[in-house]
């Protein structure tokens, strides 16, 4: 695997997403030298960006807008090193009923690269398949959706499951994303492909 410097990294992402579980880990990883691009479905509020929520603004919650740099249909595995997924109720719920993000998660897994995901964004993951035997952390009101699709479930700020790092919220954000940095960094961690 590579240094930070030299990764390319892959945000997942569409309207609804947790404002700071996208930025934070976008500039941060930006900021340390990797490349990260912005990926979202076809389909968004406005095209070309993507809507953050804020529950710190309301009565509008509607946060802080991304730039899209791929669609997800524009976007595969073997170009990247590590794949993000940010958490929000809404954005999550979005994403893991669409068939090409289940499709790129479980690729991202099947070839050994990192898969991060934070908050509700472990909803992904278990829709993909990936968190049966695994360890594994979340926001805690998807607690047992993740118990229930066969992960140990731990009240830990970050857990890492060969090459699989959970988050619960945004309050674990500095964790989630030096973590995902020493996953990029160390292929050592043991065999990270999912059959």
């Amino acid at each position: 695997m590579p240094e930070i410097q030299q990764a390319k990294i892959l945000i997942v992402a569409t309207d609804g997403y947790e404002e700071k579980e996208l930025t934070v880990p976008l500039e941060t990883l930006r900021g340390k030298g990797a490349t990260v691009h912005v990926a979202a479905p076809e389909k968004t509020r406005e095209p070309g960006v993507i809507k953050g929520w804020d529950g710190q603004k309301q009565p509008e919650d509607w946060g802080r807008t991304v730039q899209v740099d791929r669609k997800i249909n524009e976007v595969k595995a073997a170009d990247y090193d590590a794949i993000v997924l940010p958490g929000g109720v809404i954005n999550p719920d979005h994403l893991r009923v669409d068939q090409a993000v289940l499709s790129l998660v479980r690729d991202f897994a099947g070839q050994g690269k990192v898969v991060a995901a934070i908050c509700h964004g472990p909803w992904i993951l278990v829709e993909a398949g990936l968190a049966k035997g695994r360890r594994m952390t979340s926001f805690k009101s998807i607690r047992t959706d993740v118990e229930n699709a066969g992960a140990q479930w731990l009240d830990q700020e970050v857990v890492t499951d060969k090459g699989i790092v959970t988050s619960r919220s945004p309050d674990d954000l500095d964790a989630f994303v030096a973590k995902i940095v020493e996953e990029v960094r160390e292929p050592g961690h043991g065999d990270r492909r999912v059959a």
